[in-house]
């Protein structure tokens, strides 16, 4: 287990869902991954990141996706890419990547409670 944490620090950290728009293979990053384009509604707007999710994902089969991420992280260079959200996930058996996401849909940037 982790360090514990109060809750001002829990909500510290802005986790909103978003729909992802657009989604393009990555051949520029170390490891495999996908380019995404993310809406996260009217306040944040759309977000581009990096995610290592192709154990799982095709571009083609991610748009329209709704996905959870956090949308306060400073941006981080990604090879030619500006990664400006963390698009969440847990790993498999496998060490796959396996997207966390809402069972049903809801408004996009909506806070995690």
């Amino acid at each position: 287990m982790s360090d514990q944490i109060d809750f001002d620090q829990f909500l510290a950290v802005d986790i909103r869902v978003g729909t992802i728009t657009r989604a393009e293979d990555f051949p520029e990053a170390r490891k495999p991954a996908i380019k995404l384009w993310v809406d996260f509604g009217p306040e944040i707007g759309e977000k581009k990141s990096s995610a290592q999710i192709t154990a799982h994902y095709t571009p083609d089969g991610l748009i329209g996706k709704q996905v959870v991420a956090v949308v306060n992280f400073p941006p981080r260079q990604i090879g030619p890419m500006k990664s400006e959200v963390l698009v969440l996930g847990l790993h498999d058996s496998a060490g796959g990547v396996v997207l966390l996401a809402p069972d049903h849909p809801v408004p996009n940037g909506e806070r995690m409670c």
